[in-house]
């Protein structure tokens, strides 16, 4: 069955924290460090208190991926510039026990049709680490380019990575 994208809601909070908490493991090696404070229902509420600021501003545009299960992840897009770049970042994550589903590949081909869409964006970008193959998978299936390699990009789980930057441009 396919799953749904839609901006969380304040009382999506407890649910937010649920995928939080039942993918830290899974998730760590592709996140920056997390403190334990990151999983509490207060943390939750005020990450979406700040999406819905960051959409107000159009600064960035976050989507839960809801299936018949309930919230099985999310896909943002992030750090808009507005002007001659018309850019956002994209990223995503799809919780351990919906993976392999297509969930990922369908919520990243939707929030780049919106982003393409109704939010009037040129360029989409995204880096992912290279030994998440599943990653690029998804964005390869989702027609997204490779780019190029950026070497000690982010600081993920406490070690600076190298990432594969990927794009697509809307072309219509």
């Amino acid at each position: 069955m396919a799953a749904r994208l839609r901006p969380l809601r304040p009382e999506d909070a407890a649910a937010l924290l649920a995928f939080r908490a039942a993918n830290r493991g899974f998730l760590r090696p592709w996140e920056p460090v997390r403190d334990e404070s990151f999983y509490t229902v207060e943390a939750a509420a005020a990450a979406i208190e700040a999406q819905q600021a960051e959409r107000a501003a159009d600064r960035g545009y976050a989507f839960g991926i809801f299936a018949p299960e309930g919230l099985v992840g999310y896909v943002n897009l992030n750090a808009v510039v507005r002007g001659v770049f018309q850019n956002a970042y994209l990223g995503y994550a799809v919780a351990e026990a919906a993976n392999g589903r297509g969930y990922a590949t369908q919520a990243v081909r939707e929030a780049t049709r919106i982003g393409f869409g109704e939010l009037g964006l040129h360029r989409i970008q995204a880096a992912v680490i290279p030994r998440n193959a599943g990653s690029v998978r998804v964005l390869e299936k989702a027609g997204f380019r490779r780019e190029g390699f950026a070497e000690r990009y982010l600081l993920i789980n406490g070690t600076w990575e190298d990432h594969i930057l990927f794009a697509v441009t809307n072309d219509a």
